[in-house]
């Protein structure tokens, strides 16, 4: 079988010996441009990422796990009452930087893990390129062009690297299929199951559906499509591989059981159970006024100063004039026509997914495309978008090498970049933004509840403050277009030598997309400084009963820009005392339990103040302490720390709530009610739970019919041995027979107890509580929780690694008979 669209003229630029390994330096030399920070160990994490908020304190907590010998934990106590760990997902916890973090620290191993997967993304893109045929030059630009674009690059800003371990893997999924389809190697089926399998884990299903969408329609491409002498696989053959592609790609999705068997089995039990509805889908679309950032970054503002329709903006879309100049030089020639056919129609696809809303073609994808109503902002299959472009800009490369691409769309590009400039001098392009800056400032104001005139002063400031960013932005970008446009076109003309040339670009596009890609690389101390600990943190862990704390800033004098302990609402929204092994009512994550959220939040989706404040409230999820940042006159509470100061800087003072509230009691009676009537209750000041406890109307249980109020329990629990996942209680006195053990901690299927030594069941209570049965006479309960889904995930996931393992040699011994 002839190699794939392979260019019928000879190479104008043979590799250099070690070829790979001079684009290997090339791609390490560019990533650590970006990241040599980390050689002096600061963390890759800012205030804005979800690292800061959520990703370091989730992921800490399985290394210490790990590390105490317990294994991966079932059971994340310290957030939004009690959730499961696996099922409700954490993030990484299966894939590779797991066992990085284990290693060598957890905030080292979370910023390794940035930088091993920056270069990855190059890298691959490298060898799939070189795999399909293209030269060493090309191939570089292409990798080049991916690993710094914007969209890879300001992965590290929001803090999403599981969206950047997808990306990074698309082009090795690309470079095994590569292998499998058209040169049919055996043993690329086990490669790219692994592969497959380690999207699967990474994990983020939504951007794994856009990559198996591109693998579906490239292995298509492979099987059916002819290269540029004509040729095709024969029906047979393409069907054969086609099906073996399947069958490795369903062995891969297979091995990410271990983590979607647990979430298949939570999803009734999430918030994001229900179909949100086309709105949902929509949001967090592409704006089309933001596509002029792909070549003039500053457009919309960056970071803080961005004032587009979004709202908010912790990523970048920037290409590069470079790059869009080459992919456009793609164009025309009979040289690789179908490859090129297929990543246009891949970058056309991809740019009005990532749309979204603002197109009608996105409905067709929500009605048809299954998966899409249960995601939401479609642009973030714009890192499609940006490797299609990249493939384009290589191709673009190969034609300039060959003195084949054309001068008049290179000077084109040239005069579109000089006339940017210059409106940009004259003002033109920031009136061009006035209309988005007063719908940018209109937000501002209503969300601040701010008079209407003083609209036009936030315009003034906001176009101010951007006006001249945008002018040196767009002499940046005509400055380094104009770079690799005059040598292209010296090239073209005779005057510049292919090795000056095949150096210049490269460097042109790096240093292109670094000055944009940099700002987004935003280091901070070490982990062991971010979260040090404190008075308050010491106070809390020597407590001997469990009890979580209310985080509440009273004013927002004293609280620090970025505190991990009042969080980014200063009320908790933050995973601080969770690094600590601290319990607090609420926190950070997005898929805690949906009755929880159910119980304390308001129509808006917000936790409710006024639920929050409740006394019923507190002796219903063990609350006992009050994190808040100014003195409390209230008589009720008591001082027992502060004023401090905490490691964000911010002024902390912990106070005792009133009352017992206890992680455990006995009711006296049981009941069965219906969930409408039971939050109520479990809310008013007049439900006494010593009383009752309310039971889910489907538990197992026939109380005794209630013929008078049941008088309190005098019977006490004290709790020890709690940790992650399990508790011991011992009851005060024998338990009476009808009476139950509540437990605050929120119930989910995989809590047992056994009770003086005998597995009892257990239910729901109290709305979302542990409820337990009590036989007369208990004395002693054990609580644990497991999720019997992980284990049953975890077995199909070690099948299918091992026959994807097994596949590797079986398929080289394979060939080598089909040679013999």
């Amino acid at each position: 079988m002839s190699r794939p669209d392979r260019s019928s003229a000879a190479p104008t630029n043979p590799a250099p010996r070690f070829a790979m390994g001079w684009a290997a330096l090339w791609y390490a030399l560019a990533t650590l441009a970006l990241a040599y920070p980390a050689l002096n160990g600061q963390f890759l994490v800012s205030p804005p990422s979800d690292q800061f908020i959520a990703g370091f304190a989730f992921r800490d907590f399985a290394v210490q796990m790990l590390r105490a010998g317990q294994g991966i934990p079932h059971w994340n106590p310290y957030l939004f009452g009690g959730l499961p760990y696996v099922a409700a997902m954490h993030g990484d916890i299966f894939y590779p930087t797991q066992l990085l973090r284990a290693l060598v620290g957890t905030d080292v191993g979370m910023t390794w893990g940035f930088i091993i997967h920056t270069f990855l993304a190059g890298f691959l893109t490298y060898g799939f390129l070189r795999v399909w045929g293209l030269g060493f030059t090309a191939s570089l630009v292409g990798g080049m062009s991916y690993l710094l674009c914007g969209p890879i690059a300001s992965y590290a800003s929001p803090g999403h690297d599981g969206k950047l371990f997808v990306s990074a893997l698309l082009p090795l999924t690309l470079w095994m299929l590569v292998r499998g389809m058209r040169d049919g190697r055996d043993w690329a089926w086990g490669a790219l199951a692994l592969v497959i399998g380690l999207a699967v884990l990474a994990p983020h299903p939504q951007l794994v559906q856009y990559h198996l969408l591109v693998a579906g329609a490239f292995a298509l491409f492979l099987a059916f499509g002819s290269d540029a002498n004509g040729v095709t696989l024969d029906r047979r053959t393409a069907v054969r591989r086609l099906s073996s592609a399947l069958g490795a790609v369903v062995l891969g999705m297979a091995m990410g059981a271990v983590q979607f068997a647990p979430l298949r089995e939570y999803l009734p039990f999430s918030p994001r159970a229900a179909v949100q509805g086309y709105g949902y889908a929509t949001s967090y679309s592409f704006p089309i006024v933001e596509l002029f950032n792909m070549y003039l970054p500053q457009f919309t503002g960056i970071l803080d100063k961005y004032y587009g329709p979004n709202g908010i903006h912790l990523h970048s879309e920037y290409i590069g004039g470079a790059v869009l100049m080459l992919a456009s030089l793609a164009l025309g020639g009979a040289e690789r026509r179908g490859f090129r056919r297929f990543w246009i129609g891949t970058l056309v696809v991809a740019l009005l997914w990532m749309l979204g809303g603002e197109t009608p073609f996105f409905r067709l994808v929500y009605e048809l495309v299954p998966g899409t109503k249960f995601f939401r902002a479609p642009s973030t299959i714009i890192y499609v978008f940006a490797f299609a472009m990249s493939i384009l800009a290589a191709l673009g490369t190969e034609r300039v090498l060959d003195r084949s691409a054309s001068r008049r769309v290179t000077m084109g590009w040239l005069a579109f970049g000089g006339v940017v400039a210059l409106l940009a001098s004259v003002g033109l392009i920031g009136n061009m933004t006035t209309g988005m800056v007063n719908e940018f400032a209109q937000g501002i104001a209503a969300q601040s509840g701010y008079d209407p005139g003083v609209i036009p002063q936030i315009v003034d400031q906001v176009k101010s403050g951007n006006r001249g960013e945008l002018l040196i932005g767009a002499w940046r970008s005509f400055l380094f277009l104009a770079l690799a446009g005059l040598a292209i076109l010296g090239y073209l003309r005779g005057r510049l030598e292919l090795r000056v040339l095949a150096i210049a670009l490269p460097l042109i596009i790096g240093a292109d997309l670094w000055t944009i890609g940099r700002k987004y690389w935003l280091f901070t101390p070490p982990a062991r400084v971010q979260f040090a600990s404190d008075p308050v943190i010491a106070f809390l862990k020597a407590e001997k009963e469990p009890g979580r704390v209310l985080v509440r800033a009273l004013s927002s004098e004293g609280v620090g820009r970025a505190d991990p302990y009042f969080g980014r609402d200063m009320e908790g929204k933050g995973t601080g005392f969770m690094v600590h092994g601290i319990r607090s009512i609420t926190g950070y994550h997005g898929n805690e339990l949906g009755r929880y959220d159910q119980l304390i939040m308001n129509t808006a989706g917000q936790p409710d103040a006024a639920i929050l404040m409740s006394p019923t409230l507190w002796r219903h999820e063990n609350a006992r302490y009050l994190y808040t940042n100014v003195v409390v006159p209230d008589s009720q509470v008591k001082l027992l720390v502060g004023p401090i100061k905490n490691s964000a800087g911010s002024t902390a003072y912990l106070y005792r709530l009133p009352g017992d509230n206890p992680f455990a009691w006995v009711a006296s009676a049981m009941t069965k009610a219906p969930d409408a009537d039971v939050r109520g209750a479990v809310l008013d000041p007049r439900f006494d739970p010593l009383r009752i406890a309310a039971f889910d109307p489907e538990a197992a249980i026939s109380p005794a019919p209630l013929t008078a109020p049941p008088v309190p329990s005098a019977i006490t629990a004290s709790t020890s041995n709690f940790a992650p996942g399990r508790a011991s209680i011992t009851l005060s006195a024998p338990a009476i027979a009808g009476s139950a053990l509540v437990v605050s901690e929120n119930y989910f299927p995989g809590w047992t107890a056994t009770i003086d030594g005998r597995v009892q069941p257990l239910y729901r209570a109290d709305f979302n509580l542990i409820g337990v049965p009590l036989p007369a006479g208990a004395r002693h309960v054990e609580l644990s929780f497991h999720d019997a889904a992980v284990d049953t995930g975890a077995g199909v996931t070690l099948v299918a690694i091992a026959l994807a393992m097994l596949a590797l040699p079986f398929g080289v011994v394979s060939e080598r008979r089909a040679r013999a």
